[in-house]
């Protein structure tokens, strides 16, 4: 493409008029007048840019219309100031063969498609190597440019220099591969396009696509490696503009196609698939543009903050159930799926029309000579349909043929894969109904080989959501918090990947919890049906829980469970997050807790399968989210649970319960075990049964070494939470927790949980795990000295505790795009001994302080608090009594509480804002 043409050109930028204009100033006033030119040419290209946006607002999802209009703009500055420069800066009238210059655009400039502040990729070329003119030329147009304020990313070559460069190096030889003609001598450009195709890529096109396919994956790896990243890259992530590219590089280089629409006539892509190719690619241009103008910068990143204000600007509105925004990002990665599927049938096609390398090894013969499976041809590792029409006789065969794929260990052939998204919509409901077909998928979801890949293959050939319908409503779904990282569909998948990667003992360091129970349950496939439906429901405008329950009910007869087994998944699916709610939020050394958790599941069976989902699900949902923390809380509560279960509440006596924890206390101190004897009166029975025997064993030591010291701080690394255990051991006053809990944040630490209790003596012994905003431990001696130090200044009244951490930058800026209204939960029957209160809040690094603070100024004494973030979500339990240790039960007070933590959590929001 050598002209770019848009409407109404003239409207963006008038060339004629604006080189009259710069002509009559330059005679006017010689070389003096450069300033003047310079700023004629920066009101022109304020004034097209001015324009080009007016447009984008008017049809704001004409992506291809705006990307060329500013390629259009670009073009006609560097032709004036290419004419200017020659004519009136450096005029040569009599020029030798030598003093020759062509200006290409190159790389996404040489396509014609430009973003508002994309890179302008400019090539000069010249015949040889550079005569002074030519260096004067490229020296005074690269200065006017940059005057412009553009970001140029320039060469300057000969001829041969550009031949020898672009064999050399793919990033060059793919911007020359997208070159295309601009301003100057066309004899030149044309000689250098000649040379390129006959010296460069002749011969190469095989290595060329290996190494651009390398580039690629490589590419992917360090975006995310999946195209369900809910903060996508909308120029380089995996589905995005950058891969679309990468097709159409492929097919020019082997081809020599001048536009994608000479794919279909190469053989790579059909009409409809090109078709699908220009929408996605427009959809993308779209966004890109709108990012480009709401930053003001080159931003190509669809960070939570942006996509709201994208979603608007395309004139996306809110729907029942779901946002504009989650609208806009369904949208979004549908159109990343379509790219991945048009990579995924154009590469397949590229390997057919090259001649493939033979196959070696002992199974060589047999995967290359042709052979019938069920009726489907299989050749060279990939399976396929006998004819045309073979899914429209029998469309159930849309599910046999990845059923007998991942069975084979094979992959589709490409044509098959085209008539397989061409077929899809053949299935109806009578199909969704077929005994055989529900019998093939849940063979398919159940797979003891890779259920990830064939599920993921099945999903994006667009099969799995036309059977079952209810997956097909999540397909490409995002979630709107900081807390999923994948869409529901991509996190259903990886979470029956994870299930299955278990269950064939793959992770077993991982979640040996998960690897021993995983062959206890009593139906394998009960529990990947719950996989695949736990989030079934989630976009509906209600608790995704309690519907996605009731699709259970619908779905799993159908499947083909039992009455038992469907019972079970509904179960499930309506108890999801019960575990790690309770496992997260509640205090598991209190005895209502696991009583009432007991009563929740009932049988082991129920514990086992509820566990497995529950960690498949966690760990499904992005990268870091799973931790030691999570694993031995969870795995704390399932070993409670799983003994209460089995030996009844007889065996839990209270005096038995601090039996067993002081025997285990003094096993662990070896020859200091007479610490046991010395402090088991002072500290109380509610101290033995709260915490774990390896905390008790290093708090008597620290008590013991604390003599009659006013304060004695200890922090170490603690592996089995994966967190900082800091003790806090002193004087017991009012306040003291929340003091401490500011201390530590002014360290830069997050308390992900608490124990508080006070010795008979009156002495405070309080526990805490920190973490660092990223959900790791402190480690280094000097974090450490530093929160030690922070503990002991807040409670010395050292600092303005309020101001400083108020004044902390927040580690996650960018949860203000999201909407969290403050809640507060009150529950008097989670524990015989105290009022449990839930407050959900925007995170932020005073929430808790703050919180602390309220309950302290409302005569509150807290004994335990529990620290959950979910995204930019956090929810903190507190276990509280009041002075006389009774439970909080007058409605005036528990309303004139709830306003306070609201105010508080209101308070840390705004404070933290304005800092």
């Amino acid at each position: 493409m050598s002209v770019i043409r848009i409407r109404a050109p003239r409207e963006v930028i008038d060339r004629r008029d604006l080189t009259a204009r710069i002509t009559a100033l330059a005679e006017a006033n010689g070389k003096k007048g450069r300033q003047k030119v310079v700023e004629l040419l920066r009101e022109a290209q304020a004034a097209g840019r001015k324009e080009i946006a007016r447009r984008l607002v008017e049809k704001p999802t004409a992506g291809h219309e705006m990307a060329e209009a500013q390629a259009f703009l670009t073009d006609q500055l560097l032709r004036v100031i290419h004419d200017y420069v020659v004519t009136h800066v450096y005029p040569s009238g009599n020029r030798s063969t030598g003093e020759r210059l062509t200006l290409m655009a190159v790389g996404g400039y040489g396509r014609g498609e430009m973003a508002p502040h994309s890179d302008v990729d400019i090539a000069f070329l010249t015949p040889m190597k550079n005569t002074p003119w030519c260096e004067q030329v490229i020296e005074a147009m690269l200065y006017i440019l940059w005057d412009l304020g553009l970001k140029i990313g320039h060469s300057s070559r000969s001829l041969d220099d550009m031949v020898r460069m672009s064999r050399s190096d793919l990033t060059i030889r793919t911007a020359m591969l997208e070159g295309r003609y601009v301003w100057g001598d066309q004899d030149l450009y044309e000689e250098a396009r000649q040379r390129f195709w006959a010296e460069v890529v002749a011969g190469t096109e095989r290595q060329y696509v290996s190494e651009k396919l390398a580039e690629r994956d490589e590419r992917h790896k360090r975006m995310g490696d999946s195209r369900y990243v809910v903060e996508p890259n909308v120029k380089e992530g995996k589905g995005s503009l950058r891969d679309l590219h990468t097709l159409y590089w492929i097919g020019k280089y082997i081809h020599q196609v001048r536009n994608a629409s000479e794919l279909v006539g190469a053989g790579l892509l059909t009409q409809k698939e090109y078709r699908a190719f220009r929408r996605a690619e427009n959809f993308f241009w779209a966004v890109r543009c709108h990012l480009h103008a709401i930053t003001n910068r080159p931003e190509d990143r669809l960070t939570f903050d942006l996509q709201r204000e994208v979603a608007t600007r395309m004139n996306y509105a809110d729907r029942p159930g779901k946002s504009a925004v989650e609208r806009f990002m369904q949208y979004f990665f549908l159109q990343a799926k379509i790219v991945g599927n048009l990579t995924g049938v154009f590469l397949a096609q590229l390997d057919e029309q090259f001649a493939r390398r033979p196959v070696r090894g002992l199974l060589a013969g047999f995967r290359q000579k042709t052979r019938t499976v069920k009726g489907y041809k299989v050749f060279g590792g990939r399976i396929g349909a006998p004819n045309d029409d073979w899914f429209r006789k029998d469309p159930i065969r849309l599910i046999e043929i990845f059923v007998i794929a991942d069975a084979e260990g094979l992959e589709i052939h490409p044509e098959t894969t085209r008539l397989i998204n061409r077929d899809a919509p053949l299935i109806k409901e009578k199909h969704r109904k077929d005994k055989r077909a529900n019998e093939l998928f849940l063979q398919l979801l159940t797979s003891r080989n890779d259920p990830e890949s064939a599920l993921r293959w099945f999903n994006e050939a667009g099969v799995f959501g036309r059977f079952v319908t209810e997956f097909g409503r999540v397909n490409a779904q995002m979630q709107f918090d900081m807390y999923h990282h994948f869409t529901v569909d991509e996190h259903t998948i990886r979470a029956i990947g994870l299930l299955s990667r278990i269950e064939r003992g793959e992770l077993a360091q991982d979640h040996p919890l998960a690897h021993e129970i995983v062959h206890k349950i009593a139906s394998r496939r009960a529990l990947y049906v719950s996989v695949l439906l736990h989030d079934i429901a989630k976009g509906r405008g209600g608790d995704h829980s309690v519907l996605g329950a009731e699709i259970a009910l619908k779905l799993c007869p159908r499947f083909g469970l039992d009455a038992e087994e469907t019972e079970l998944v509904s179960w499930l699916v309506r108890q999801h997050l019960q575990l790690s709610a309770t496992a997260f939020k509640r205090d598991l050394s209190d005895f209502k807790t696991i009583s009432d958790f007991t009563a929740l599941v009932q049988s082991l069976d129920r514990l086992r399968n509820l566990t497995l989902l529950t960690i498949v699900d966690i760990r499904a949902v992005g990268p870091g989210t799973w931790n030691s923390w999570k694993r031995q809380l969870i795995g704390e509560l399932y070993a409670v649970t799983e003994e209460r279960l089995r030996l009844g509440h007889a065996q839990h006596g209270r005096d038995r319960r601090v039996a067993v924890k002081k025997a285990a206390v003094r096993e662990l101190l070896g020859s200091d075990q007479e610490l046991v004897d010395r402090y088991e009166e002072e500290m109380g029975d509610a101290y033995w049964i709260a915490e774990p025997d390896d905390v008790i064993a290093r708090n008597l030591g620290q008590f013991e070494r604390a003599g009659t010291e006013p304060l004695t701080i200890a922090t170490e690394y603690y592996p089995a939470r994966g967190a900082t255990l800091v003790t806090v051991i002193g004087s017991d006053h009012p306040g003291l927790f929340y003091r401490i809990a500011g201390g530590i944040h002014l360290a830069g630490g997050n308390v992900i949980d608490a124990r508080i209790h006070t010795t008979r003596s009156g002495r405070a012994i309080d526990n805490f795990l920190v973490q660092d905003p990223l959900g790791r431990p402190f480690r280094e001696g000097a974090q450490m000295d530093r929160i030690r130090t922070s503990i002991e200044n807040a409670l010395a009244n050292r600092v303005k505790l309020l101001n400083q951490l108020f004044a902390r930058p927040d580690p996650r800026p960018r949860t203000d795009a999201f909407e969290v209204r403050p809640r507060v939960f009150f529950d008097n029957d989670a524990s015989n001994r105290f009022t449990v209160i839930e407050v959900n809040s925007r995170d932020r690094p005073a929430l808790l302080n703050r919180l602390a603070y309220a309950l302290f100024d409302s005569k509150l004494i807290i004994n335990s608090a529990h620290v959950t973030s979910y995204g930019e979500r956090a929810a903190d339990t507190f276990y509280v009594t009041d002075l006389l240790g009774g439970k909080i039960t007058s409605s005036n007070r528990i309303k004139e509480l709830e306003r306070r933590l609201l105010e508080a959590a209101a308070e840390s929001m705004q404070e933290a804002t304005a800092a």
